[in-house]
């Protein structure tokens, strides 16, 4: 994967030393992979349909090791570029964007299945300068008219975010539904001050707002709702001594990423044969 070019622009959350002890700290990464399958599961992407998925705010890859885990492919974005060394040096398997989100994206219509965001869509609510691009409705405005361009039809988009008042809520769901969105708020343990968490889940077709928003979680954030993360802490044994993760790459799993890299129009994706995915046999 070629380095993207990291030229900083102002808005620069951590520095290179911040990035890597912000990555490595244990329950930042508890937390982020916590958010990321309960936005996965939001996602409701069908078991073993090969996906393209964008990651916003990607930061140094914990979200999108869990998407590679999971079977997916994936692109991030992320405005530090700090954070991107971070996740060029841990080697994730997703393409990387050097990107300010509120000034949107380029990328082709429909050239994503769905789209996840941990921790970022508040960040959105800055305005930088006292320009009017700068301003919240104009940022956001962009933002979600190119993500919805970007979106395949039906697909959705989840976005865990921390919104400070009802009005940014508003202000927010607002801008996603002038874009064409639909769908709405999901709140995971409301009556919980520590375990509550809110998740936007918009809708691109399929229905539009006629799709049924999910249910959010109820109840206290107990042994009982840990359970559904299990298989993030199972995975975290196949930890070899280095702290990388094992491999889990079988043979369906490289022949769906080739399928998808063929459906996305990629040239130089080799031909499948009885080969594909075959372990070698140490040499003595």
């Amino acid at each position: 994967m070629s380095r993207p070019e990291l030229q900083a622009p102002p808005e620069i959350y951590y520095g290179d030393i911040e990035a890597t002890k912000y990555t490595k700290n244990t329950r930042n990464q508890q937390i982020q992979a916590d958010m990321t399958y309960r936005a996965l599961e939001l996602l409701n992407i069908p078991p073993e349909e090969p996906a393209f998925l964008l990651d916003i705010g990607c930061g140094s890859g914990l979200s999108g090791e869990i998407l590679t885990e999971e079977g997916y492919i994936w692109a991030g974005a992320d405005i530090a570029p700090s954070m991107l060394e971070v996740a060029l040096e841990r080697e994730v398997e997703g393409d990387l964007f050097l990107q300010d989100i509120g000034q949107g994206f380029g990328f082709r219509p429909g050239s994503f299945d769905g789209a996840i965001s941990i921790s970022v869509l508040q960040w959105l609510l800055n305005a930088e300068t006292s320009h009017p691009t700068s301003s919240p409705p104009h940022r956001l405005n962009r933002f979600f008219t190119t993500l919805h361009s970007a979106l395949k039809n039906p697909s959705r988009a989840i976005f865990q975010f921390y919104p400070s008042s009802d009005d940014q809520i508003q202000l927010i769901t607002s801008c996603a539904q002038k874009a064409g969105f639909g769908g709405g708020l999901v709140v995971d343990y409301p009556n919980s001050k520590k375990a509550k968490k809110v998740f936007l889940c918009l809708f691109v077709g399929g229905g539009g707002g006629q799709q049924q928003i999910p249910k959010g979680l109820e109840g206290e954030d107990t042994e009982d709702s840990k359970v559904r993360f299990e298989r993030r802490r199972e995975r975290e044994r196949t930890r070899d001594r280095s702290g990388k993760r094992k491999s889990v790459k079988d043979r369906d799993w490289i022949l769906r990423k080739k399928e998808l890299y063929r459906k996305r129009g990629k040239d130089d994706v080799p031909n499948d044969s009885k080969y594909t995915g075959r372990r070698r046999k140490p040499n003595f």
